[in-house]
């Protein structure tokens, strides 16, 4: 596959740059050459582009051609009540793979993991560099954000405001197959951590038009749990 980057620019004509670790790791890592082709991303569109310039400052492009990046027609944001932060990890990376828009840390009342603002601060630095690597590697046309932790209040919110809110639950709920995903539409998914949701949360949700989901007879780990669910709902949507 074609190296991928990123850019927060548009082309200006048919000109594009890249900076800093970008140009270091096109220049020294791939070691790349003038005239060789790279893709560049912005904003959910492909920009295949012709090296004119090298150096450790900057790397100078030439848009030969451009397409549509292949987003997934649903907008999925992934609502992740905090687990031990080394599978947080886990689940940013293969969330991106998967194509979710967004990840937001919640805090519930089973979280065993409760990192102070400073802390989680440092580790969501590292968790957006891990959505940015998975972003490249699957060819995604954006870079999912990687949010503060926020409150199941905050978050339930959040959730209202979309086409569809979904929270899993091992005690029972309808099958994803259940749900309607148009093109367009905006999903959360909200999924426990290693200690799952209290009942009260659950009413919580259910009282605010989240609905309950259930991924199967099978208790999931919580690193495994939004995998199944998202890998669903691309399916059900025609996105894989």
């Amino acid at each position: 596959m074609m190296p991928r980057f990123f850019c927060n620019s548009p082309p200006v004509g048919n000109a594009i740059s890249l900076f800093g670790e970008d140009a270091v790791h096109i220049g020294r890592s791939l070691r790349m050459r003038l005239g060789d082709v790279i893709t560049v991303c912005h904003d959910k569109t492909d920009y295949s582009c012709k090296i004119l310039k090298i150096s450790d400052e900057a790397i100078e492009l030439e848009v030969i051609s451009q397409s549509p990046s292949p987003e997934p027609s649903v907008s999925v944001t992934l609502f992740m009540a905090v687990p031990k932060l080394d599978k947080l990890e886990l689940i940013v990376q293969k969330a991106t793979e998967l194509g979710a828009v967004e990840i937001v840390p919640v805090l519930t009342q089973r979280c065993v993991s409760r990192p102070e603002q400073k802390q989680f601060a440092k580790k969501r630095e590292r968790l957006a560099k891990i959505a940015l690597e998975a972003a490249k590697q699957s060819g995604r046309g954006i870079v999912p954000t990687v949010s503060d932790i926020i409150s199941l209040e905050c978050c339930i919110e959040k959730m209202r405001a979309m086409d569809l809110g979904l929270v899993c639950y091992e005690k029972g709920g309808k099958s994803l197959g259940k749900f309607r995903y148009s093109p367009g539409d905006s999903v959360g998914v909200l999924i426990g951590s290693e200690g799952g949701f209290s009942e009260e949360e659950i009413a919580l949700c259910e009282q605010n038009g989240i609905k309950k989901i259930w991924l199967g007879e099978r208790i999931l780990r919580c690193e495994t749990a939004p995998i199944s669910a998202i890998s669903i709902i691309m399916h059900l949507s025609g996105n894989m």
